[in-house]
């Protein structure tokens, strides 16, 4: 979503996605402040280290892993006007490596811009106040990323958009529209330092769902090159989640699309990747008449201002760390049919409503 459909919602995490992309699309984190022209921001930027302010380009922020203290004391941006008259602000150095990026796509005939780069913990933190006060700290909190945990906070996460013959495309459901075009753009990614942050079929670790448009500035091309090469998340490349494969099976329905089954299972493997240490081994759905009118009425009840309709669910087993502070679960443990229920909204998106026993 783009700002526009942010102002009216300020969804994030894994909710109130298109139906292409239904499930935990980080682009709700999408905001930016006052401006500059591009030229005027690169002259100002210039010497490594006053540019890098002591931040540590390789920390790891997403839904276990918070920002760390006193990132934004030190935090050093530019601002610069974006072609559809947004403004952005950007980590200094990562944005004279988009600089640097951006000239060589236009030389093979690809040509982006930024949509969106910091946000600070104090905005987040007015949404998930504002949404706490108007639908409850429950619905606030399976909505709204909690402040402090998005990587958006640290100015180094870039969102792109694409610009063809002149025409800005900046709706997430039509940039999808062109893989060939990401295709090239991800390509040179790792020369300037940025890696692709949120990957097909890794929901689980990354939490959000596969995001062609969102890059990560790393400020190390060698390392950059390493793991976009061997198709890793950036959890695992730090050695913070488990690089095992898992099994999704969508088992066969008479009552849902292939899409809507796919979905689903994205948002249930979104919101896994906030059980810290936790090792996910399969997601399965669990059939088309096993949610039953007792389950569906208390959800209805529980959420009064949501027009939930069609209900769904998975079930997933999964290992728990040696230790966990997660009163839930016991340590080193396997877990089996563990259950996530979900529902579609009005927007044609799946959302988690229930999980447990």
């Amino acid at each position: 979503m783009k700002k526009s459909i942010f102002l009216s919602l300020i969804l994030c995490l894994c909710l109130l996605t298109t139906a292409v992309l239904s499930g935990c699309n980080n682009n709700t984190e999408k905001e930016s402040s006052a401006a500059t022209s591009d030229e005027a921001t690169a002259d100002e930027a210039s010497g490594d280290e006053a540019k890098s302010g002591g931040i540590d380009y390789m920390a790891l922020v997403n839904k276990t892993h918070a920002l760390p203290d006193g990132w934004e004391q030190r935090l050093q941006t530019v601002h610069m006007t974006n072609s559809i008259k947004d403004d952005v602000e950007v980590e200094t150095k990562a944005y004279d490596a988009y600089l640097k990026l951006k000239a060589d796509l236009e030389q093979d005939g690809v040509y982006v811009d930024l949509d969106s780069a910091y946000r600070s913990v104090a905005e987040q933190q007015r949404i998930m106040d504002d949404f706490t006060k108007q639908y409850g700290a429950d619905y606030a909190a399976k909505t709204v990323a909690k402040p402090g945990f998005s990587e958006h906070h640290t100015g180094l996460a870039l969102d792109l958009y694409l610009i063809i013959d002149g025409k800005d495309i900046t709706e997430n459901e039509d940039m999808v529209q062109y893989p060939e075009i990401w295709e090239k753009i991800h390509k040179k990614l790792d020369g300037y330092g940025f890696i692709l942050r949120y990957l097909e079929g890794k929901e689980h670790i990354t939490g959000y769902a596969y995001e062609p448009w969102h890059i990560r500035y790393i400020d190390n091309a060698d390392v950059a090159g390493e793991i976009m090469s061997k198709g890793i998340t950036f959890e695992e490349y730090l050695g913070a989640a488990s690089s095992g494969d898992i099994t999704v099976d969508y088992g066969e329905s008479a009552r849902y699309s292939d899409d809507d089954l796919k979905n689903a299972a994205i948002q249930v493997k979104c919101r896994f990747a906030g059980f810290d240490g936790f090792n996910l081994k399969n997601i399965r759905y669990a059939g088309d008449d096993t949610v039953s009118a007792e389950e569906t009425a208390k959800i209805k009840e529980k959420y009064p201002n949501q027009n939930y309709g069609e209900f769904i669910e998975f079930l997933m087993d999964f290992h728990t760390p040696e230790s966990t502070e997660d009163k839930e679960f016991e340590a080193d443990k396997d877990y089996k049919d563990y259950k996530w229920l979900l529902s579609k909204n009005d927007k044609g998106g799946w959302e988690i409503v229930d999980n447990g026993y």
